[in-house]
């Protein structure tokens, strides 16, 4: 069995993982390794919702156990977070590991002068998407999507389908859903408010809102209840809280619409796991999802807070279930052929190694 000592000796690629909440950043990190373990010999940094403990290490681990790196070869350690290029730079000048600091920037808005800083100390810089690259004062060294594993995401059977919705006790022929933490930002007023405007008339909908629910967010859901309540929809509009992250599969599997209102966004993964189960989409003009989506054609794309065109296209999609189908099967297409969490996976690990390609006997 290798040693704690061995595993870090021959590590080539270390991930950062500094956050105990479980975000889209976690999401995007996690995926990626099940394949980039099998592509370069990995560990990651933090073990928050790492279910396999032998590929954890954390900081002082890495400052002892690798100072002696087998012939002294470049490693690389790829953070997502500031917080994560300052345990990489700490490592490499304050600890001198021989380490090649690659960041990837998703952020679609200014960054701060610190982050800047940051950046210039980096060997290696990567974007997401076109949107995100555009924010940086220094052009990124590649522009690498994130993907989605197609082998989780993924259509539900019409038998598996009618027992998860049985399961959230959904009686209606379609269902509609928005997911990721309930607050302003994600657009889930806009939601509501298009689910509350339809469903007057069309009553083969339900809606659900799937994520967590912070304290200083209370009063925002709420205000979102009553009027829910107000409009005897409490049966229909939904609010399932935060899920597992093993049941969001299950959720996004038997939707029909998934609605993605966000303001700002870095990416958005959202819209692929919903495309990839076969889900159409009603996306805002945010994140990377105006270079996934195809307009009319994987879903339709609105812009950001703008209600009245949200609640006219929302009505549209959910009245008219075969244009929805198509969608779905149009957006599983898309994802199969642009967005695996294997190609994103090959992308990186491929960019890793030309910047070890110096790597010598020492």
């Amino acid at each position: 069995m290798t040693s704690k000592k061995q595993a870090h000796q021959e590590c080539e690629l270390i991930l950062g993982n500094s956050n105990k909440r479980f975000s889209g950043v976690t999401s995007t990190m996690l995926q990626n390794f099940e394949f980039q373990k099998d592509m370069m010999n990995t560990l990651i940094m933090g073990g928050h919702h790492v279910k396999d403990k032998k590929y954890i290490t954390t900081f002082w681990q890495l400052v002892f156990l690798c100072r002696g790196f087998n012939n002294g070869k470049w490693r690389i350690y790829h953070a997502r977070r500031n917080n994560e290029v300052v345990q990489g730079l700490l490592l490499k000048y304050i600890f001198r590991l021989k380490i090649k600091i690659v960041f990837t920037s998703t952020a679609q808005r200014e960054h701060s002068r610190f982050t800047r800083w940051l950046i210039t100390r980096c060997d290696g810089l990567l974007s997401t998407c076109d949107a995100a690259a555009s924010y940086l004062k220094r052009q990124p060294d590649n522009i690498i999507a994130h993907g989605i594993r197609t082998d989780i995401y993924k259509p539900a059977t019409e038998k598996n389908k009618h027992s998860i919705k049985s399961k959230y006790g959904i009686q209606t022929p379609l269902t509609c859903g928005i997911f990721g933490r309930v607050r302003p930002q994600k657009g889930v007023h806009l939601f509501i408010d298009a689910c509350i405007h339809s469903f007057k008339k069309n009553v083969s909908t339900t809606a659900l809102i799937v994520g967590a629910i912070k304290p200083e967010d209370e009063k925002f859901v709420r205000d979102l209840k009553q009027k829910i309540s107000d409009h005897n929809l409490s049966s229909r509009i939904i609010f399932l809280g935060e899920q597992p992250f093993d049941a969001l599969p299950e959720l996004f599997s038997i939707m029909d619409l998934v609605c993605a209102l966000s303001n700002k966004e870095g990416f958005g993964l959202t819209v692929l796991e919903a495309m990839s189960s076969q889900a159409a989409v009603l996306a805002t003009r945010a994140g990377a999802w105006p270079e996934i989506i195809r307009d009319d054609i994987d879903g339709n794309l609105v812009d950001v807070n703008d209600q009245e065109f949200i609640n006219n296209m929302f009505e549209v999609l959910i009245n008219n279930p075969e244009k929805l189908k198509k969608m779905g099967a149009n957006g599983v297409k898309r994802v199969a052929t642009s967005y695996q969490t294997h190609i994103e996976s090959q992308r990186l690990c491929e960019y890793f190694l030309t910047l070890t390609e110096d790597n010598v006997d020492m």
